[in-house]
C-alpha cells in the first residue's frame, strides 16, 4: 500500500471553490478505486496550503485509478470546474509507504 499526497498552493480567495472541488473528490476518488483519506483546506496559518490524501494498492493501481477518474463524469467535470476556476496555482504529488508499525488514535494518559 502508499499513501499520496497532494500538496496545493491555492488561490487564497479560491478557498471556497477548493472546498467545492475537494467535496467533489470526495465522491469519485472512491468510486474510482482510491482509499480517500481525505482533503484539507487551510484553516489557520497558511492560507494558500491545501492538501489531498488517499492510499493506493501500487503504483499500477495508481495508473488504473488515474484512468477510471479521468473517464468518470464528475471527475471530469471536476477537472474542468478547477481549470475554469483557476484557484489551483500549483500541485505536486508526493507518494509514500508506511514503514513504521500502525499507530493508534488512542491517546494515553
Amino acid at each position: 500500500m502508499i499513501t499520496c499526497i497532494i500538496r496545493y498552493r491555492i488561490d487564497p480567495f479560491g478557498r471556497e471553490d477548493f472546498a467545492t472541488y475537494a467535496r467533489n473528490w470526495g465522491e469519485a476518488i472512491p468510486r474510482c478505486g482510491a482509499d480517500l483519506v481525505g482533503y484539507f483546506a487551510p484553516h489557520e496559518g497558511s492560507a494558500t496550503t491545501a492538501y489531498g490524501i488517499y492510499h493506493i494498492e501500487n503504483l499500477a493501481a495508481y495508473e488504473a485509478y488515474r484512468a477510471k477518474l479521468a473517464a468518470d463524469p464528475l471527475g471530469k467535470a471536476n477537472y474542468e470546474f478547477a481549470r475554469n476556476a483557476r484557484f489551483i496555482l500549483e500541485e505536486d504529488r508526493l507518494f509514500l509507504k508506511n514503514v513504521s508499525n500502525p499507530v493508534s488514535s488512542k491517546v494515553q494518559p
